[in-house]
């Protein structure tokens, strides 16, 4: 094991949030949820069986029925969600884990198909994204021109973020990340190719941000910001998502929580990103750097052990690798995920990836 190595497997604390490495499972969509978009006994074991990361980060989690964005994902705003939510995050501090909720809200990434009494979803301006989403049968829809969210409705979506938050807690989850990447609804705020608003909450970066930090305010007021992260996202264009100037904005933004007191940002930006930014935004926010972006073991080594970030966060990888920090340090190749069993379903892609016991 290199030097380097070794560092991925320090302790680091980020925040009120003590991890025993430096290896995170990212937040993966698998379109699991039961009915009523509650987690069942086997997202249970699928996130136990995961809990040699320093730090698992939950899928993405909906704040309320208006935030879905797609089949089968669930929500931390039911209670029968929160009893669901309990049972997993009981059985993966069982085998020894820390788990975090991410929450998020679709905005403009839904359809009425999911939004209550079929309205049209809601977004930052007017703008229709470019393509198709999958409905609750899976079958593909166009995206609609959503709705503009007017003052009442972002103070209502605010208020959705703190409740599902103080959910989370409830459930005993160790912490909450925001998702403010990806295309979606705070996202959608922070980026001018889908923010087009003439108020407090458009135009330049500083405004843009409002939302973020509005979000991040209600939430650590709730629970403290020292077990609060944040997930940005600066060159990705899922979604349809675009900005004129982001190595601009996202600094900016950062700063705009600053205050809170952030336990971490996590940036999704891919491994030898030129210009990278990562550690600007997490320097703006005060804060501990998680990078995430196609890393293996070793490229993952690299960036811990000079300084680049302090923890990389993998996706894919955990899929089909539940082992994935042993394998790291005895340098052991990775297992290659199942593509056709990535989302919905059952165990099968799920569930049955053999460990370092083979099961």
């Amino acid at each position: 094991m290199t030097d380097d190595t070794r560092r991925l497997f320090e302790p680091v604390a980020f925040g009120d949030l003590p991890l025993p490495n430096r290896i995170v499972m990212a937040p993966m969509t698998r379109n699991r949820a039961g009915p009523d978009n509650v987690p069942g006994p086997l997202t249970a074991t699928y996130y136990a069986q995961r809990a040699s990361a320093g730090l698992i980060v939950t899928e993405a989690t909906q704040v309320s029925p208006q935030g879905q964005s797609y089949p089968a994902t669930p929500g931390l705003h039911g209670q029968d969600q929160v009893e669901g939510w309990r049972a997993v995050v009981d059985a993966v501090h069982a085998a020894g884990g820390r788990i975090v909720a991410q929450l998020c809200h679709g905005g403009r990434i839904s359809h009425p198909t999911f939004q209550p009494g079929g309205a049209r979803p809601v977004a930052p301006s007017a703008i229709a994204p470019a393509g198709h989403i999958y409905g609750p049968d899976w079958s593909k829809r166009a995206y609609e021109v959503p709705v503009a969210l007017d003052r009442v409705g972002i103070e209502a979506i605010v208020r959705d973020f703190a409740t599902a938050a103080a959910n989370a807690r409830a459930a005993g989850f160790d912490g909450i990340e925001i998702h403010a990447g990806n295309g979606y609804l705070v996202d959608q705020f922070l980026r001018d190719g889908s923010n087009r608003r003439d108020d407090a909450y458009g135009g330049p970066p500083e405004r843009r941000a409002r939302f973020l930090a509005e979000v991040v305010e209600a939430i650590a007021d709730r629970v403290g910001g020292a077990r609060l992260g944040v997930r940005f996202s600066p060159w990705n264009g899922y979604n349809d998502m675009a900005d004129s100037a982001p190595e601009r904005l996202f600094p900016i933004a950062a700063k705009s929580v600053a205050p809170f007191g952030l336990a971490y940002v996590h940036v999704v930006e891919p491994v030898g990103t030129a210009p990278s930014i990562g550690r600007r935004i997490a320097d703006a926010a005060a804060t501990k750097l998680i990078v995430n972006g196609g890393y293996d073991g070793e490229t993952a080594a690299v960036a811990v052990g000079s300084g680049d970030a302090d923890a990389v966060a993998f996706a894919k990888p955990f899929i089909a690798n539940p082992d994935l920090p042993a394998r790291i340090a005895a340098g052991r190749p990775f297992a290659e995920a199942d593509k056709a069993t990535i989302y919905g379903g059952g165990a099968r892609g799920y569930t049955d990836y053999p460990g370092d016991d083979g099961a």
